[in-house]
């Protein structure tokens, strides 16, 4: 039986690009199809007025991204545009902003965090330092740290550790609630990217990616699959369009979409798929006619807002201070980050209410908030970044040894590592099995 592609892949955001563009260099007929009307998934980034809003990502690290920077080199992605940020994170504590959070001087300057817990922090660092190969962030299933959350695993020491420090990182950069997910994935990606000194941004917005990847492919935006079925040796997509056939399906969305989508899905994988939940993310851009920041004894471009502080945010980024190239000149803009506690009261709300809440609150960080700007957007992720809880991170060692078949995954929630990062080597590792089903047939067609 003919098919239509050797390859369709489900999804435009950066997984499902980077493994399409590895496909695509191999040989391979591939399609991307993407139901909303742009590509970057959770790296979206638009444009107003002069302004570049990041709606979801915010920035990627000079260490432990190796896939990310294997895929640029071969794109000869400048250096330039992909600059240092160059400014620390803060953590709000004692009603100030305490600069040094993933930061080696913050062991001395404290960031926010009392002498007892820097010494806990220490001997936390030390511990995991000398193991460091149990630490591998594409199987944090394997650390010594078992399936134990955050919160669990923090018990025993300095209460300061979880309310000033994982639990700012956690809930501030990945939505966690740290008594829901596991602290192994969280302890890999943190010894993973280092320190927020080597930090960097793309200057043309966090999308920049994906746009350059994207121009050089076949994608199909605002073409949803409603169903992938699969077959013993292929799969077919039903679209509004009608039904494609494809040697190999790589569904590079949400597990939640996924798992709703593919009719028949092995057991095993059903049952990974079901337990890879995913947090909300919620935010509000504020665009400003002048570069307000929080006041800070050194330049920050983030502050966290502990929940020990803040029920409704859980922190700020300074864009204009991230990039200057974030806000037209003379301008500036704020990304307010709602709380995992808070958002599943305000991710239904109007966007008046969510503004106005989130605002509000923002003006004890950032005094003139409300007079300084000019327009907010609101930005509503439903799946924002996978929960990595202790039943998936029970499940990911039995998935990732799963049979090869016609239809594979990408996606950062494969290896409970949510970052872009996460995203872009889950694509390499889908790429490989799917060439291993495909090669070979296009190996025997030629003949």
């Amino acid at each position: 039986m003919g098919h239509d592609l050797d390859v369709a892949v489900v999804g435009a955001g950066i997984g499902g690009l980077a493994a399409a563009t590895e496909l695509r260099r191999a040989g391979l007929s591939v399609r991307v199809y993407e139901s909303t009307h742009r590509v970057g998934g959770r790296m979206a980034s638009f444009r107003h007025q002069g302004y570049t809003v990041d709606e979801g990502a915010e920035q990627l690290s000079a260490k432990g991204y190796r896939a990310t920077w294997e895929l640029l080199r071969r794109l000869d992605f400048p250096l330039s545009d992909v600059p240092k940020i160059g400014k620390a994170i803060a953590v709000w504590r004692n009603d100030r902003a305490q600069p040094g959070v993933s930061d080696p001087g913050g062991l001395l300057t404290g960031a926010g965090l009392s002498v007892r817990a820097r010494l806990d922090l220490a001997r936390f660092l030390v511990w995991t330092g000398r193991r460091h190969r149990e630490f591998d962030a594409d199987r944090p299933e394997h650390t010594p740290l078992g399936e134990r959350t955050v919160a669990e695993y923090l018990r025993s020491r300095h209460p300061d550790l979880h309310d000033y420090l994982f639990q700012p990182v956690a809930g501030g950069f990945f939505g966690w609630d740290t008594a829901r997910s596991a602290a192994a994935p969280f302890a890999c990606l943190m010894r993973e990217v280092g320190n927020a000194s080597g930090w960097l941004t793309y200057a043309d917005g966090m999308d920049t990616l994906a746009r350059r990847l994207a121009e050089r492919l076949d994608v199909r935006t605002g073409s949803e699959v409603h169903q992938v079925v699969a077959g013993p040796d292929s799969a077919r997509l039903v679209l509004d369009e009608g039904t494609v056939t494809a040697r190999s399906v790589l569904l590079c969305v949400p597990a939640p979409v996924a798992a709703r989508i593919y009719v028949n899905p092995p057991a095993a994988e059903a049952e990974f798929l079901a337990a890879c939940t995913f947090t909300p993310m919620l935010k509000v851009s504020c665009l400003l006619d002048r570069p307000l920041a929080p006041e800070s004894s050194r330049p920050i471009y983030a502050l966290l807002t502990p929940s020990a502080e803040d029920e409704v945010l859980s922190g700020l980024i300074i864009d204009h201070a991230k990039h200057p190239a974030r806000a037209p000149a003379g301008a500036g803009l704020l990304s307010l980050m709602a709380a995992p506690g808070a958002i599943p009261g305000l991710f239904g709300a109007s966007d008046a209410d969510v503004i106005g809440r989130l605002t509000e609150r923002a003006e004890r960080y950032v005094p003139g908030l409300a007079m300084a700007t000019r327009k907010n957007f609101v930005h509503r992720i439903r799946h924002g970044l996978p929960e990595a809880t202790p039943a998936a991170l029970r499940l990911r060692a039995g998935f990732a040894a799963r049979p090869n078949g016609p239809v594979d995954y990408a996606g950062d929630w494969v290896l409970l590592r949510p970052s872009s990062e996460g995203a872009v080597r889950a694509a390499a590792l889908a790429a490989s099995r799917v060439l291993s089903r495909n090669v070979p047939v296009r190996a025997r067609e030629a003949v």
